[in-house]
């Protein structure tokens, strides 16, 4: 280390006439060269980046760890002045601050986006100290400077982490025992909890019933093994309201692998639901009875033989129509007529189970599938049917229906059952109407 950098350190470079000459001894100087010397290490090893500049900001010398951050050397540094590593990035209003407040002899603190050597850009957190000589003059400036481009990265993905946590989405998270540590407004708005009557307790509060213990067991299997689980989950509300939520869970963890919280992220699809609904019986219904419709009757006998065959269950297919319905239309009207098919399809519907299905097959005729229902039981319920219709004036009018009915034959298709109920409920025609027809038995 030479005279020159020692007096760099010490701001007595340049300033020689300004200051006394002391009367040192040899070995007194030898001292005072050591704890110069000393002091050159520590801040040339010292882990924060130091710049000393001349009072016109052109640099001087610099440390170790300022040629680390930066990536120049120091003789690409020494001469020029820190606007060689500026961004472009900074307000001119915080340099002007800056100069300000070092000419007027104060510190100035404060934090810079500088660009280094390679182009990438970084953050320093910066103190600039003025030194000045024995009248009082500034002559230098010593720049200490820490990298906070880390620290800057993690702010601002709180920031966003913190925006994500406010948007729409509910949000809660958990410690790693389940218990609910934090909540958003948009979770408050869904479930109708505030934080603080959650806080504390496990999501056991909003289970709703809907779901069994193997639903639970899979979706925390899934978490426990992939980390994360999404999906459709009925809960229920503050007020005991029982909707439809689509969620997410992620597992977060340590740079140990444990688990730290669990985060759930859902919202409400209730209306989505309601319009899959509305798709689907405008898919499966017919428009005028809101019986179901012949593709929806299709796939539902298709089923109903799957499971037939694969047990010793049997159903029936029951065919029915309105006798003389042509003349109804003729003598009051098709609007009267759309009416009576309209009754006549609630009438029906309200004396079916929940597992047996009515559909419109096609104007006036109308199908019904009975499952786990033999012929003998299927006749039984077709002549109380009939009697219910032909005693009931549906607007105004008596009517009656014919009815045929099939018992599934093992292996058989749809198109031969319906052949057999069809053939029967012909044959109900033919013999005066308001009559139940059986097709043949096997032989």
């Amino acid at each position: 280390m030479n005279n020159s950098e020692l007096e760099a350190v010490h701001g007595k470079a340049g300033n020689a006439a300004a200051m006394p000459t002391p009367q040192w001894a040899g070995s007194d100087l030898d001292t005072l060269r050591a704890k110069y010397y000393q002091l050159h290490i520590a801040v040339e090893q010292s882990p924060a980046a130091t710049a000393i500049t001349d009072s016109e900001g052109r640099i001087e010398y610099v440390n170790r760890r300022f040629l680390e951050v930066t990536g120049y050397s120091r003789e690409e540094l020494i001469g020029k002045t820190p606007a060689m590593i500026q961004s472009g990035t900074t307000p001119e209003a915080v340099y002007r601050d800056l100069w300000q407040t070092l000419r007027n002899g104060q510190v100035w603190r404060g934090e810079l986006q500088n660009r280094k050597k390679n182009g990438e850009l970084y953050w320093e957190s910066e103190i600039i100290t003025p030194v000045r000589n024995d009248a009082g003059e500034i002559v230098r400036f010593v720049a200490v400077k820490e990298d906070i481009t880390e620290r800057k990265r993690q702010e601002e993905e709180l920031r966003l982490l913190a925006s994500v946590f406010q948007t729409g989405q509910a949000t809660l998270i958990t410690d790693p025992e389940m218990r609910i540590e934090r909540v958003n407004q948009a979770f408050t708005d869904i479930t109708g909890y505030l934080p603080d009557e959650v806080i504390g307790h496990t999501p056991r509060l909003f289970k709703s019933g809907r779901h069994d213990k193997a639903f639970y067991s899979q979706l925390w299997q899934d978490v426990l093994e992939t980390g994360h689980w999404q999906g459709e989950i009925w809960n229920r509300n503050k007020y005991g309201e029982i909707y439809p939520l689509w969620q997410s869970i992620t597992a977060v963890h340590d740079e140990a692998g444990r688990i730290r919280h669990f985060i759930a992220v859902f919202h409400n699809i209730a209306e989505r639901k309601r319009l899959e609904q509305e798709l689907e019986q405008q898919a499966t219904r017919d428009h005028l009875t809101g019986a179901h419709n012949r593709r929806a009757f299709d796939a539902a006998m298709r089923k109903a033989i799957r499971q037939a065959e694969r047990s010793d269950n049997s159903f029936s297919l029951l065919l029915f129509d309105i006798d003389l319905f042509k003349t109804v239309n003729d003598q009051h009207g098709h609007d009267t007529g759309d009416l009576i098919l309209k009754r006549l399809a609630r009438l029906v519907g309200r004396t079916l189970r929940s597992t047996d299905l009515l559909a419109r097959w096609g104007g006036e005729e109308f199908a019904i599938l009975l499952q786990d229902t033999p012929a003998h039981g299927a006749s039984i319920f077709a002549e109380r049917l009939r009697q219910q219709v032909a005693e009931t004036r549906l607007h105004g009018l008596a009517i009656t229906i014919s009815l045929g009915i099939a018992e599934y034959r093992r292996g058989e298709s749809p198109e031969q059952m319906l052949a057999r109920a069809d053939g029967a409920l012909y044959r109900a025609k033919r013999a005066g109407r308001n009559r139940v027809g059986l097709a043949d038995t096997p032989p």
